[in-house]
């Protein structure tokens, strides 16, 4: 029972807070800004956030690619369509179950491979380091280009908490969604030294992460390995950027605007579930700085359609797309 109650939990909790942010951020528009939110999304032009769509896609296919490289130096040679569809899948249970992508990516592979639980999700979780850090790279190059933006987008930040809503005793909603963190963390080290199959399960889920970075740091293909990482992110930039040209007033935000943008909506993504709410209104609530100067709402209605028309655009990709691999592995399965 508490098990079910604590998945449904996981599921709920998300969703609930993105789709608070989506009432939240609509409810700041006045009748005028609302009509130009749907018109914005009349007028956004669909071949570009279709080659947008391709350049994500891409992303992904260097994605499978590069995992062979980690895979092949623990003595595993997958096919790359394998480990494309297990790619695609993860990304696609990721949008049900929070972190259920990396676990249904590797039984995936285990599953049309016989490539090992433990080593296929240790090499997950290395490539989560490398990400993060790459992550934390382009964070750190987009910081440097918003010298002249600290002032505005702390004016921005400081409108953004004055209007979220608030909870019992005037506590902000931020202090209540810390609390709820530190009480899931604490649950989660008690469940985890109080029952030996779960403390047993999560120190072989370490062993395979340190396999796993040990794979990056002894791989002979360390090259190969590195340019595909330079490519998986250079495609994830890309795509963001081309999908500002769908909107005309979107097409002139700066480079440092869209690097900022680009930055947001990646944190919307890992805060909520599947990014729902949380993703178009983080870039609305940055690119809105470079629309309009400091000036003016905080949101700019055309810069939350071009979040929702983003985030819309690779949803579909990743429904249509996972979903589509995932049939192809049952069927391979399936298959005598």
């Amino acid at each position: 029972m508490r098990k079910a109650v604590w998945g449904t939990l996981k599921v709920a909790v998300p969703v609930a807070l993105g789709i608070w942010l989506v009432l939240h951020f609509y409810r700041q528009l006045d009748d005028g800004q609302r009509a130009a939110l749907f018109e914005a999304f009349g007028r956004a032009s669909v071949p570009w956030l279709v080659l947008s769509n391709l350049l994500g896609w891409l992303s992904h296919v260097s994605r499978g690619w590069r995992w062979r490289y980690l895979l092949r130096h623990l003595g595993h040679e997958p096919g790359f369509w394998s480990c494309y569809h297990a790619v695609m899948g993860g990304y696609f249970m990721n949008m049900l179950l929070p972190r259920a992508g990396e676990a249904s990516r590797a039984a995936m592979l285990y599953r049309t491979e016989g490539v090992p639980f433990e080593k296929g999700f240790g090499t997950i979780l290395a490539e989560r380091a490398v990400d993060m850090v790459m992550l934390l790279g382009i964070a750190g190059v987009t910081l440097l280009l918003q010298a002249d933006k600290i002032d505005l987008f702390q004016a921005r930040i400081a409108a953004f908490r004055a209007q979220q809503a608030t909870g019992p005793d005037g506590q902000g909603l931020g202090w209540w969604v810390l609390a709820l963190g530190v009480i899931g963390a604490a649950v989660a080290a008690f469940l985890v030294f109080t029952r030996p199959n779960l403390r047993a399960r999560v120190m072989d889920g370490v062993r395979g992460f340190v396999e796993g970075v040990r794979s990056i740091l002894r791989t002979p293909d360390k090259g190969p390995y590195l340019f595909h990482t330079a490519l998986i992110w250079a495609l994830y930039v890309a795509m963001f950027w081309v999908g500002f040209m769908a909107l005309p007033e979107t097409r002139d935000v700066p480079p440092a605007g869209v690097m900022a943008g680009f930055i947001a909506g990646s944190v919307g993504i890992v805060l909520v579930q599947g990014g729902i709410g949380a993703y178009p209104a983080f870039v609305a609530l940055i690119v809105s700085v470079y629309m309009s100067g400091g000036e003016g709402g905080v949101i700019r209605p055309e810069a939350l359609a071009m979040g929702w028309l983003l985030w819309v655009a690779q949803t579909l990709m990743i429904i249509s797309l996972g979903g589509l691999s995932l049939l192809l592995v049952a069927r391979k399965r399936s298959t005598p």
